[in-house]
Formats: C-alpha cells, structure tokens, sequence
C-alpha cells in the first residue's frame, strides 16, 4: 500500500456553508480530522491533504499527524485543480507511486471497511480504475493507476475527476460494500453527519 499516494481534497471555500467547512466541529475534531484519522486507521503512510481556501487557519487547527499538505493556489478553478496540485507535488518531488488515491474531505461518513475494500481491490487489480458507485454515476473515492496520471493531470472545472471516470466506465471495478456518500455542502448535511453518527 506504501506506492499508493492518498490524495484528500480540502481546497474549496464552502461558500454554501457560510464558514470554514474543514474546521467545523463534530464529537471535538474538525470535519478534515475526522476524514484524514478514518484513514489513518488502514493507510500506516503520509497522507497528502491539498488546502486552497484558509489554508493557514486549517493548518494551525487540524492536529492529525503523518499528514502533508499541499497548497492550491488556483482552488478556485474547482476540484481538478486540486487533483493537479496533487499530481505536480508529486512530480516535483520525484515520488514514483503506482497509483493515486482520491478522496474528498467533505465525505466524512464514508466507512473505513469500503475504503479499505477500495485498497484491495486495486491490489487485485493494478490496471483499473476503482471507482465509486453512486448509481446513475460514477465518482470518488476512486483510485487511478499511473497509466492515467496524464490523462487526469489535463481536467478542468469543478466536476473533478467524476467525468473522466464515466468515459472510462469498461475500465472500471466499484466495491460492493454499502457506505454513506454524503457530501457536507451545507449546515443541513452537516446536521445529517451529526445524525448519522449519533446512531
């Protein structure tokens, strides 16, 4: 698992949210703590965190450990920007992974086994993609072999990667195991999350 880079997206300025998204607090620890540690619990590696709005602010108040951030300067290009940063961190710094981990760090429900299912199914299967089933679509978590770094490296706009993998969709394995997309856009998904965990 050590060659496969975890790339967690936490750029965007949750204008919907009316404050600082990553920052808010459930059970005492931030949104982005509580994506970054579910990982943590399967990934024993540094974990590539990509900030853009109030990067510094979230740095100074996220304690998680083993994390690298990485600063988008264009976040407001929308999520493929973020992948890009990821991609050139990387190149910078020579790292050679066999594939990159993309996850979104407003899905905080998202269950550690189906993450972890995700990590097996590539081991099994290192020349597809392993996408998310969200039904009608396709979408992160997913995780890309190196054969598609410059392919990914050239999307644009604030759909991320969901378009490039619905293209690709004969290229694809998704895990079975259910687990909760929920997307934390607003303070209703936010009360919903709280729910969730309360259960």
């Amino acid at each position: 698992m050590k060659n496969i880079a975890i790339l967690v997206l936490a750029a965007g300025k949750s204008s919907r949210m009316n404050s600082i998204k990553q920052l808010e607090k459930v059970n005492h620890k931030t949104l982005l703590e509580h994506t970054l540690e579910k990982i943590q619990r399967i990934y024993a590696f540094t974990i590539f965190c990509v900030l853009g709005a109030n990067a510094d602010k979230i740095k100074s108040e996220v304690s998680t450990s083993n994390i690298q951030f990485i600063e988008n300067t264009n976040f407001e290009d929308g999520l493929s920007s973020s992948i890009v940063s990821g991609i050139q961190h990387f190149k910078q710094n020579n790292f050679n992974f066999e594939a990159i981990f993309i996850l979104l760090a407003d899905q905080p429900a998202i269950d550690v086994a189906y993450i972890e299912d995700m990590l097996h199914l590539f081991e099994q299967h290192k020349d597809k993609i392993i996408a998310s089933n969200y039904g009608e679509k396709l979408g992160v978590p997913a995780i890309f072999p190196k054969k598609y770094f410059s392919d990914i490296f050239l999307i644009k706009g604030d759909k991320g990667a969901k378009e490039f993998i619905n293209k690709k969709k004969n290229e694809i394995i998704c895990s079975t195991i259910p687990t909760n997309f929920l997307d934390i856009d607003t303070r209703e998904d936010l009360q919903r999350y709280k729910n969730s965990i309360l259960k």
